[in-house]
């Protein structure tokens, strides 16, 4: 049994060094130490061995096992480092390759034309406003002399937000004249570009969404 046990011993060392992968090496665990491995096989004889020399070969079988488990933590460590180096030489970002370029597109024809006309005016003295698109049709239609007869007002042409018909998406960018003169000292040169909404149905020459652009001068 003594060179049973020396046998196995370096048998499986040998094995395990040569072990190329953590399934192979896996597969070495189980022939060796699993429950039919080679070693528990000679285990399963200590019962034929006198009581004598059962302690001596115990102690042997025991500093075998504990070699081997020894031998195959340390190779797996070192198949998993192994396998890590390989990843990260696989996954490497060689830093010296170009990039791809970022395409950013271009600037929408509407938003370039809005810019020029802010231009324009704005050289000749104006300052452009900016206004809320979900106005009060106080400021819509009230104080612009369009009373509550007038057509513009009607369900079928304006976006309202209550049965009330106070809030609504601005029809036209005028409520910006009212807010300048409420809030400007004269001389007053303005003018107020944005979104204005009305119920149209869509074709070539309409939409419910349009841009305009108006000016005042006091």
């Amino acid at each position: 049994m003594k060179e049973q046990l020396a046998s196995i011993r370096s048998a499986a060392l040998a094995a395990f060094a040569q072990a190329a992968d953590a399934a192979q090496l896996d597969a070495l665990r189980v022939q060796y130490l699993g429950k039919k491995g080679e070693l528990t096989a000679v285990l399963k004889q200590m019962g034929k061995l006198s009581a004598e020399e059962r302690p001596a070969m115990g102690q042997l079988a025991n500093e075998v096992r504990a070699a081997l488990e020894t031998a195959l933590e340390e190779r797996s460590r070192a198949l998993e480092a192994q396998a890590l180096e390989q990843r990260l030489k696989d996954e490497a970002l060689d830093v010296t390759i170009p990039g791809k370029p970022h395409l950013t597109g271009h600037r929408h024809p509407m938003y370039i034309a809005l810019d020029e006309i802010k231009e324009i005016f704005i050289g000749m003295g104006f300052t452009v406003l900016d206004g809320p698109e979900v106005e009060l049709a106080k400021l819509n239609f009230d104080r612009l002399n369009a009373d509550e007869g007038h057509p513009s007002r009607d369900w079928s042409d304006t976006f309202y937000f209550d049965t009330d018909s106070r809030v609504m998406l601005r029809s036209q960018t005028s409520p910006m004249q009212v807010r300048a003169m409420d809030s400007m000292p004269l001389p007053i040169r303005i003018i107020a570009p944005g979104r204005v909404y009305r119920k149209d149905e869509v074709d070539a020459t309409h939409s419910p969404m349009f841009h305009q652009v108006e000016g005042m001068v006091i």
